[in-house]
């Protein structure tokens, strides 16, 4: 009998032990709504992407997602007040590819890599150059014989200084070793207008802006700035086809914390976003903003921050890029 209590005792113990390796935070979590500021203006297409992860993140989380917009200074203003919440998984912020542009344009009251928690990259797409029908081009190698035959002549319009719009096609110019005229204005819109008009030749357009013009001959898509090339314009080259092979701007979104968020609550958003991701709703909606889904680990999203930190830094270096 002794036996027998001792061994039922040596077993409550370890069950208990067992129990107590479950972690607390993400059995729990979330028991209150979740913040997920997007600092975006409404209506654009990072909060439609926002919105619909908030949406989908409620439904597989068993939670409520509260979007909260926050726009200005570049997306800064809502990315601040994200990493300065605190650290318990109830603050998240939807970020995009100009979060690692803006280290090199501004000071920031935050490190950009080390004092953030990435949680998971959502989706990845490109940008596409197009050209003005009057502009004597057919693709990139035609594009860079002209420009070094008259330097300065040709003018690319862009979204505003220190733009992703700006520093990409500064580092297009520079990967070329070609010199073009930067033309900028207040937002994408005007942009693509004298884009149309003829007034600016070349624009880096996201995909759903640039298609119907694409399509009904008012402009010329020359390449795609991605790696591979997008299924909304298979016909359309990348850069590296067309003889830029390192040439990659691939634009993004994905969710960060503030620095020192539980690995655990941080798993269970990660694995969360993937499976809203794995369905052919995300596919389609993603794919009708130009873009597709790109679900990884927290370590490859940091990755991911780390490396265009120090890209975006060396191209507005190189181009004496300055904040207007």
């Amino acid at each position: 009998m002794h036996g027998f209590r001792s061994a039922l005792s040596t077993l409550v113990m370890f069950c208990a032990g067992v129990v107590g390796t479950v972690p607390a935070h993400a059995a729990t979590y979330p028991d209150h709504p979740i913040r997920l500021i997007v600092p975006f203006a409404p209506g654009g297409g990072n909060d439609f992407i926002g919105r619909f992860i908030a949406r989908q993140l409620a439904t597989i989380l068993g939670g409520s997602v509260v979007v909260e917009n926050k726009p200005g200074a570049g997306g800064m203003l809502g990315v601040n007040d994200g990493v300065r919440a605190p650290a318990d998984g109830y603050t998240l912020t939807l970020i995009s590819l100009s979060y690692t542009v803006n280290p090199a344009l501004y000071k920031l009251s935050y490190d950009p890599v080390k004092g953030i928690t990435p949680i998971v990259q959502i989706s990845q797409g490109p940008l596409v150059m197009v050209a003005t029908p009057s502009l004597p081009v057919k693709n990139v190698q035609e594009l860079i014989a002209l420009a070094k035959s008259e330097p300065g002549k040709i003018n690319y319009a862009s979204s505003g200084v220190g733009s992703i719009i700006h520093l990409a096609s500064a580092y297009f110019a520079s990967m070329a070793g070609i010199e073009l005229t930067h033309v900028p204005y207040k937002g994408g819109g005007p942009a693509m207008t004298d884009t149309l008009s003829g007034r600016t030749q070349l624009f880096f357009s996201s995909i759903p802006e640039a298609l119907p013009m694409i399509k009904a001959g008012k402009l010329k898509a020359l390449a795609v700035t991605t790696p591979q090339r997008n299924a909304t314009l298979p016909d359309v080259p990348t850069f590296a086809e067309s003889g830029l092979p390192n040439y990659d701007v691939t634009l993004w979104h994905g969710l960060i914390g503030p620095k020192g968020m539980p690995q655990d609550v941080v798993m269970k958003i990660n694995q969360a976003v993937q499976k809203a991701l794995e369905t052919p709703e995300a596919i389609k909606i993603l794919r009708n903003s130009g873009f597709t889904p790109a679900p990884g680990t927290p370590d490859q999203f940091r990755d991911k921050i780390a490396d265009g930190v120090r890209l975006w830094g060396k191209v507005a270096h190189d181009a004496g890029v300055k904040p207007e």
